[in-house]
Order: structure tokens, then sequence, then C-alpha cells
């Protein structure tokens, strides 16, 4: 009976032991061993065995990490306040620096995506943060990148998601864009008037070269008018048609 009792502990720290000295890692993740406080190594993926009360282990997950960055307030080069917010992609590539260089490094690049968006969109002007879009993008990203680097953090994609102009900037671009249609429109009524009247001088000169050709028109044009079903149809008659008689009106005597 009393050696029951000595067993019955003794599984118990036995269990306790095995469960503290072997460790199963997934494919994706590492473990970045510390043996009496110092750095043995990145461990993993799948068993590894700690010595208990000696090793402490810190998990580190290797997959890519999508990270929303709140909306910033930013005051763009030419003085206008927007606001903007942005999404990162980064995954860790050395987990030992991740654990050993940065306290924190989810937080750590959360921080530093936040000022460098406010930082490199202050020295942007408002149309080009909103056409020059991958550009900027680019940009974030390799500024990030450079600071995360000493960390072993890897940031592969920064996107700006949304622009938030204040209500007058919109009224006044809604505007702008307004006016720049009407222009468009202006133009292109202007350059469809030019080539009509391009095509009707033309046209004047080979009526001119051929006056049969005024006839065949003139009849043409009485066939579409009577088509129309009018009740009343004009007639143009040429001024040349009463030539003669005019001409035989002055040489008639005048007692006659």
């Amino acid at each position: 009976m009393e050696s029951a009792l000595y067993i019955v502990p003794a599984i118990v720290i036995v269990m306790f032991f095995l469960s503290s000295a072997i460790k199963i890692l997934r494919e994706y993740e590492r473990g970045v061993v510390f043996r009496l406080g110092r750095l043995i190594g990145a461990k993993g993926p799948g068993i590894i065995f700690l010595i208990p009360l000696v090793d402490k282990m810190v998990k580190v997950s290797l997959r890519t990490i999508a990270m929303d960055v709140p909306p910033q307030d930013v005051i763009t080069r030419d003085n206008v306040s927007v606001k903007v917010n942005a999404v990162i992609f980064f995954r860790v590539l050395d987990p030992r620096n991740a654990v050993v260089q940065v306290e924190d490094f989810l937080y750590a690049t959360s921080q530093m995506a936040q000022t460098t968006l406010r930082s490199v969109l202050g020295q942007v002007e408002l149309d080009d943060l909103l056409a020059s879009r991958d550009k900027i993008n680019q940009q974030l990203q390799r500024i990030i990148d450079e600071h995360t680097d000493p960390w072993g953090v890897k940031v592969t994609t920064v996107e700006v998601k949304h622009v938030d102009l204040p209500q007058d900037m919109q009224r006044a671009m809604s505007k702008q864009a307004e006016a720049e249609r009407e222009r468009r429109a202006k133009v292109i009524n202007a350059e469809g008037e030019y080539q009509a009247a391009e095509k009707l001088a033309q046209a004047a000169h080979v009526l001119a070269a051929a006056p049969i050709a005024v006839q065949l028109r003139f009849l043409q044009t009485m066939r579409e008018v009577a088509s129309e079903r009018n009740t009343t149809t004009f007639f143009p008659v040429p001024i040349d048609l009463f030539g003669p008689f005019l001409n035989a009106q002055r040489g008639a005597p005048s007692g006659s």
C-alpha cells in the first residue's frame, strides 16, 4: 500500500518531465530555444526535445501575416488633409532575430508601417496619391522592409486601401471632373464641325466641276421629300431658267 503511494507521484513527475521535454512543431512553426538564458538556435518542424527546467522555447510562425494599418491622418504636400489606411503583408524569415532583436515583432512592424505611411504620404501631392498608387505602394514596401530586415521580418507587399477625402475636396474634384468632361465635349463638337465644313467644301468643288451633278442631287432631294407624304411641297427653281425671259423683257420696246 505504501509503495502505491510513491508510485503515483513518481508517475506524475515523469509525465510532467516528458511533457516539458517533448514538443511537436507544425511544418510552418519553428521553436527558438534558450538554454539557461543563452540562445541555442531554432528547431523544428517535427518532434524536438528540451531539457526540463533548463531549456525554454519560444514558438514562431513562418506563415505570411496580413495586418491592417489603422487609418492615419495625413497632410499631403499640397496641404490637403486626408485619412488613409493600408494593409501590409509580411513573414518571418529568421525566427532567431524575430525573438532576440525585437521584443514583439508584430507590434513593432505595425508601428513602423504607421509611421512610414504618414511620412511617405506627407511628401506627395493629392493627385499623385490618387493616380500613382502603385508607385507609392512600392516605396512604402521598400522603406518598411529596410527597417524590419534586422528583425528577420520580410515585408512582401504594402497596399494603400482607402483614401478618405474631405467633403469640400470631393465637391471640388467633382466640379473639376465635370468641367473637364464639358471641355472635351466642346472640343469634340468643334472638331466635328470642322471636319463637316471640310467635307462640304470638297463637295462644293466637285459639284462646281460637274453642273449636271447638281441637277441629279436636286432630283434625289425631291424624291426624298416626296416620300415623306407631305401635303405641301416646295420646288426650288434655279434663277438661271428665267434668264432668257428677263433678257427679252429688257430688250423689248417700251411702247409695245
